[in-house]
């Protein structure tokens, strides 16, 4: 029976989280109201969000790492050490443009950088759940491959920006600004891109020709 009401419990999470994803989409993170998130996950009382989620903040931070691949991988980052270099970027670019390739994983994109970008405080919430948790990962695992040797030492936090950026303004185009080039182009293809062209600057040398440890 104890099983058997976890599974409902966790299928009830599941159906609020899907409902929100829903009403932030349709009316934003702010405009959304417990009865919107409710009536879009067709459950009978707007309070029993709260049995769920702490607050609306707790609900959007669950739909975000529901929704978005890379949050699985953030769980677990003795996995990801444990690949080398190439293997382990390609995992993580991978995963982020495939998410965003998905419906709902493309709504909460549109959703965050919409409401970003009229409400700072909702920025904040958003770089919380988002790029403070997801650069953090990967300039760990960077580091860690410095650490090893595999590539040469440089600031782990601006190299995880540096390899991060052309994968998500892909998902931007892509999913925000639906730009036909993007639209066409195969994510596979763009991830590799661009751990290649990443790597080029960490296997080889500096701008200025010496080794970036001299």
């Amino acid at each position: 029976m104890a099983k058997r009401n976890q599974e409902d419990a966790e299928e009830k999470r599941q159906q609020i989280i899907g409902g929100a994803l829903e009403a932030f989409s349709a009316k934003g993170f702010e405009q959304a109201t417990n009865k919107d998130i409710a009536d879009a996950a067709g459950i009978g009382s707007a309070g029993l969000i709260y049995h769920y989620f702490k607050d609306k903040a707790d609900l959007l931070r669950n739909v975000v790492e529901q929704r978005i691949g890379i949050f699985q991988m953030i769980a677990h980052p003795d996995q990801l050490n444990a690949l080398p270099i190439r293997e382990g970027l390609e995992r993580i670019a991978m995963t982020v443009v495939h998410a965003f390739t998905q419906p709902d994983a493309a709504k909460l994109m549109r959703v965050m950088l919409g409401e970003a970008a009229r409400r700072p405080q909702t920025a904040q919430i958003f770089a919380e759940f988002g790029p403070n948790k997801v650069l953090p990962y990967i300039a760990g695992y960077l580091e860690h491959q410095m650490d090893a040797g595999a590539i040469r030492r440089t600031d782990p936090m601006l190299a995880a920006r540096s390899f991060m950026g052309p994968i998500i303004i892909f998902a931007i185009l892509r999913n925000v600004l639906q730009q036909t080039d993007a639209l066409s182009s195969d994510p596979d293809t763009i991830a590799r891109h661009a751990v290649d062209n990443f790597l080029l600057g960490l296997l080889l040398r500096d701008a200025d020709g010496s080794d970036g440890d001299s």
